[in-house]
């Protein structure tokens, strides 16, 4: 078989494998409600992890996630994720405080459209920083809701981030610094946006967000 016959059979193959969900609810707005995802591609059978693929997803209950049995196929690449996602979010002893972490990367997937990575991290803020008004402000109106002048600073660097990264510059140091940030804590709101501009582009090509979540 020819070279390009070979890659037409498995073209065909592949797009054969694509699952779609014609009658899914799909949410209509970004909400902080609690959602369920979708995968178009086959998720990895929980019976058929090795020791590879539990290592990959780090912590065993996420093999219950779809997502992250769909991302378990390339085990090493799910590891290296995770491990990353648990140190920018969960790696609270320094720096920026866990809200703003967490809002940055609300900000972040508000702007990319990912309705899923919206919620949960939507979520997130509201709880460790007991302002969910705020937050639902910014999922209802966008990245250019007013919230303040700390979190409308936080906002608006992770936008310039997520526009493009060379439009993050000065202006935004300086604007974060004035609202008291320190270098290490702009380091942590720049690692949170810059995984999430990656993370949601991940997720919106693997699947689709519904709602609600199923159980």
């Amino acid at each position: 078989m020819s070279t390009e016959k070979t890659i037409a059979t498995e073209t065909v193959s592949a797009a054969e494998q694509v699952t779609t969900y014609p009658d899914l609810e799909r949410p209509e707005k970004f909400t902080q409600e609690n959602l369920g995802w979708v995968p178009w591609l086959e998720p990895l059978a929980v019976e058929k992890f090795t020791e590879r693929h539990w290592d990959g997803v780090v912590d065993r209950r996420r093999a219950e996630s779809p997502y992250f049995a769909l991302l378990a196929r390339d085990p090493e690449v799910l590891g290296a994720r995770t491990r990353t996602d648990n140190d920018i979010f969960y790696n609270t002893k320094g720096g920026l405080p866990r809200a703003e972490r967490e809002l940055a990367a609300a900000a972040t997937s508000r702007l990319n459209g990912c309705v899923f990575c919206a919620s949960v991290h939507a979520r997130f803020a509201s709880h460790h920083s007991r302002r969910p008004d705020d937050v639902q402000q910014l999922l209802d109106e966008g990245v250019g809701a007013d919230l303040g002048p700390r979190w409308n600073a936080v906002v608006a660097a992770s936008v310039a981030l997520t526009r493009t990264p060379v439009g993050f510059g000065e202006q935004e140091v300086r604007d974060l610094r004035e609202q008291g940030l320190d270098d290490l804590e702009i380091a942590d709101l720049v690692h949170g946006a810059a995984f999430f501009n990656w993370a949601n582009r991940l997720m919106l090509s693997l699947g689709e967000p519904e709602n609600p979540a199923k159980s």
